[in-house]
């Protein structure tokens, strides 16, 4: 048996996995965000512990048997937030999350720190990215900086609690500006223009290697009493694609989790940062990947479903009843809730609604915002270099696609066939503990099955035409007010 434990933004899943590859149980446990200021993003440590281990006690209750016999645990998570540790070993201050975006002028003088920063990490410094924060916290918090003996990565810092190893795995360490992605090591020059040093940084393994051994106090208040493995594990996008079978060159999914993403795996180190696009390792030696990323995704209709008081599910509905023509006169939706990322770089894009007139009503707004972000994701994937029809499907994952009004919206915005597995809403955990069975039987990816599609989905000719239109549009208005 095999536990893939993911923790994302919004909760904590954990997922059993047995050695035929079948799911046998999933629990998940909530979490909470602060916002203490504008563009501040934050989560504490601490309660990721909490959640993983309520978790942990409803998937033990639920599988009693199968969790006694647990053989190793996989580790996935959302990237770039920065856990500083002091020399004992304890937490400073609250982690500063992917989506946090105060550190936008230390990006650029990062890059004036090390000209070659792009060509070392194969991606623009954003904010972001975890260097940034250190050069913030260096600044503005001068005394916790200096105090920081530890740098770990959300996911790594669960590793930390347990097995008490300081390690990470090369997709996520990829999401740092630390790692010299096409040589799989940290960077003597871009921790220096941070101030800081190979000392503050954990090991590095593969993905799919052992990273450490289950501390024998955690086995046992969790129930073991027989040595865990701890699999190097993967960030949330690259467990994704191992949730769903993305592990050769050209494989690759479309997520709508909180944040929106494109993945698509490379057989090489391919950056395009000019592009926004990130260029970073796959979980699997010798593998790299591409992937565009906008902040706000499924998130964004979670934002309407609190303002409006309607359930996420509901407003779904009400987009799959309209007709196509009342859908080309909705409003037009710019998705910057919290910035972006690909391809515009910039914390401080805001969200727009134009067109709002009074015979919209609510339907009009979630088609709104669903339409909006296909067209972000749709800008993203032309910045990797897509331009028109795709005869490749992409596998679809993450909460928001659960909706097949949506699925069906993005197929046609990005012209291009996908395919949504029962795993679709918990593949970063399934990824997680795929890698925790390539740990511990030492597999190589092939062996490793992909599964059936669920439900897939074709671009619809008219939907296309009329989303292009709308894009023109949409691309326009973002020209008018990105100032």
């Amino acid at each position: 048996m095999y536990l893939g434990i993911d923790l994302g933004t919004s909760g904590v899943k954990l997922l059993l996995l047995d050695a035929q590859h079948q799911t046998l149980a999933t629990a998940d446990a909530p979490l909470k965000l602060q916002q203490p200021q504008p563009l501040w993003s934050e989560q504490h440590p601490a309660d990721w512990w909490h959640a993983a281990e309520h978790a942990a006690a409803d998937l033990r209750a639920q599988q009693p048997k199968a969790w006694a016999q647990v053989r190793a645990i996989g580790l996935s998570g959302q990237m770039h937030g920065a856990v500083l540790l002091d020399a004992q070993g304890q937490v400073l201050r609250p982690a500063i999350l992917w989506n946090d975006g105060r550190s936008a002028a230390e990006c650029a003088q990062l890059e004036r720190a090390e000209p070659r920063s792009r060509q070392i990490a194969g991606n623009l410094a954003m904010p972001g990215f975890t260097a940034p924060k250190l050069l913030w916290l260096r600044q503005h918090e001068p005394q916790v900086f200096e105090r920081t003996a530890r740098v770990l990565l959300p996911k790594d810092w669960l590793r930390w609690q347990l097995t008490g190893e300081a390690v990470s795995e090369m997709s996520d360490a990829s999401g740092t500006l630390w790692l010299d992605v096409a040589r799989r090591r940290w960077d003597e020059a871009m921790l220096a223009a941070c101030g800081l040093n190979e000392d503050h940084m954990p090991r590095l393994v593969e993905g799919s290697e052992v990273s450490a051994q289950l501390l024998p106090a955690r086995a046992q208040a969790w129930g073991w009493d027989h040595p865990v493995l701890v699999a190097g594990g993967a960030g949330d996008n690259a467990a994704s694609a191992i949730g769903v079978g993305a592990m050769a060159p050209g494989q690759g999914f479309v997520s709508l989790g909180t944040s929106g993403v494109i993945f698509r795996v490379s057989a090489q180190f391919d950056p395009a940062p000019e592009q926004a696009v990130h260029a970073f390792a796959h979980a699997l030696p010798q593998r790299w990947h591409q992937m565009s990323v906008m902040l706000s995704a499924a998130s964004a209709l979670g934002w309407l479903a609190r303002l409006s008081g309607t359930p996420e599910t509901q407003l779904s509905a009400m987009v799959a009843a309209m007709p196509l023509a009342r859908r080309m006169q909705a409003p037009l939706f710019l998705p910057y809730l919290q910035g972006e990322r690909t391809p515009h770089n910039n914390p401080l894009l805001t969200a727009n609604l134009s067109g709002l007139q009074a015979g919209h009503e609510l339907a009009d707004l979630a088609y709104a915002v669903m339409e909006g972000v296909g067209l972000g994701l749709l800008d993203g994937w032309r910045a990797m270099g897509q331009t028109g029809p795709s005869a490749v499907s992409l596998a679809l994952v993450g909460g928001g696609a659960r909706s097949d009004a949506w699925a069906q919206l993005l197929s046609s915005a990005l012209q291009c066939p996908l395919h949504r597995s029962a795993q679709a809403p918990v593949a970063a955990a399934l990824g997680a503990a795929r890698l925790a069975m390539m740990a511990d039987q030492g597999c190589s990816e092939l062996s490793v099955p992909t599964g059936g599609a669920a439900q897939s989905f074709e671009p619809d000719a008219a939907e296309t035409a009329a989303l292009l239109a709308r894009h023109a549009r949409f691309r326009a208005l973002f020209g008018q007010l990105k100032g």
